[in-house]
């Protein structure tokens, strides 16, 4: 027998478990709402209050981001996923931004599921790393959003 040295394995980063503790909570709060109009209503001031909570550059983004989304896929819900700004259709994720700060990346992320209609041949991205949100950057955000949920 092999003896297996357990500092070779992490496990989850702080920030995963804390991911995972923030959709736990989601799921909990979801399930004690009452009409949909009221679950739909509070989840999208859960989204609004957890943009509120960024820092200046995520939050300057989060909100350019949500304002894009909702304009151009009104169908979509927001809610958050995984304490993160996410857009639904049915109650699937089709696609969510996630913070730099929350995970200590070098750069936030708007990302798809593969709810999200955005097949281009056999190989397309499903994931976006954004430093800023400009004109044209809405303008392709508006036009991947669009095409999601066609």
């Amino acid at each position: 027998m092999t003896s297996t040295d357990s500092s070779t394995h992490q496990g989850f980063t702080a920030e995963e478990r804390a991911a995972m503790k923030d959709h736990a909570q989601e799921l909990k709060a979801a399930a004690r709402r009452g009409s949909r109009a009221d679950k739909a209503a509070e989840a999208e001031r859960d989204v609004l209050a957890k943009i509120a909570e960024m820092q200046d550059s995520d939050r300057i983004m989060a909100e350019r981001v949500h304002a894009v989304i909702t304009a151009s896929a009104p169908v979509l819900a927001p809610k958050l996923w995984y304490g993160m700004p996410a857009y639904a259709l049915d109650g699937k994720v089709v696609c969510f931004f996630q913070s730099a700060a929350k995970f200590k990346a070098r750069y936030a992320t708007l990302g798809f599921s593969d709810q999200a209609k955005l097949d281009e041949g056999t190989m397309w991205a499903a994931g976006f790393a954004l430093t800023e949100v400009t004109p044209e950057v809405e303008a392709r955000i508006s036009a991947l959003v669009k095409q999601a949920v066609s």
